[in-house]
């Protein structure tokens, strides 16, 4: 395109700086510090990880499944915020909270909700210890996508996640990977108002073990859910 017309120098200089870095193995939405997501556009650093495909079908389940009836909606571990943006901008939900630990991924979840003209409300809260929830706080729908990677798998990813994206969200250590469901099911057996659903992205070898553990807390109609690849990477409970 455009052969005739030269590239000033300032361009050449931007193009050559991108190439240096994708040489390096650094994701593209890195470079350029957006992605999309389910339509929007979403700032991305190093401090939240990339969101992936099979995230916007998680989140094109629960807005088919709760657009109808849900009322307010909690995102726990939100990192950019793309889970509870996409659904608050596309379902008709009162309040959509979401939660994080870490400053740096608050930072940016807020900035893309001021992108968005979203009104999810993020806060600090670790999932291991909340602090002000009391028994009343009650949601109609919980939804996360925790860490869920083995640190046995990190030989078999790629180095543009292993050498860029947040350790912190992607690993769970290799005797208890499922630390983090355990948590927020028992969080969630106590915080979901009756007849609420709560939503997870799940590592395709665990929809089994996941499964059994949502049902020793109590939940029932329980469904998992293959992504476009084929791999069971999504699961519902109901209390």
């Amino acid at each position: 395109m455009n052969q005739n017309e030269p590239l000033p120098e300032s361009k050449i200089m931007q193009i050559t700086e991108i190439l240096n870095r994708l040489l390096t193995n650094e994701p593209i939405q890195y470079i350029l510090g957006e992605t999309e997501f389910y339509g929007l556009k979403f700032t991305v650093t190093p401090d939240v990880l990339i969101p992936r495909a099979e995230t916007e079908e998680l989140v094109d389940w629960i807005i088919s499944e709760e657009k109808a009836h849900c009322k307010n909606l909690l995102d726990i571990g939100s990192g950019s915020g793309c889970i509870p943006i996409s659904i608050d901008k596309n379902a008709n939900i009162d309040k959509v909270d979401g939660w994080d630990i870490s400053e740096q991924a608050l930072r940016i979840a807020r900035g893309n909700a001021v992108r968005n003209d979203s009104k999810v409300q993020f806060s600090y809260q670790d999932i291991f210890a909340p602090t002000g929830i009391t028994e009343l706080s009650k949601w109609d729908v919980i939804v996360s996508n925790p860490p869920y990677v083995l640190m046995e798998e990190s030989d078999l990813m790629e180095r543009n996640v292993i050498d860029f994206e947040p350790h912190v969200a992607l690993f769970v250590p290799d005797h208890d990977p499922l630390i983090f469901y355990r948590t927020i099911a028992r969080f969630a057996a106590v915080h979901l108002q009756l007849h609420g659903s709560l939503y997870f992205e799940i590592n395709e070898a665990m929809g089994e073990q996941t499964t059994k553990l949502l049902e020793e807390f109590g939940f029932d109609e329980i469904l998992t859910r293959k992504d476009l690849q084929g791999k069971v990477r999504m699961v519902r409970g109901s209390r």
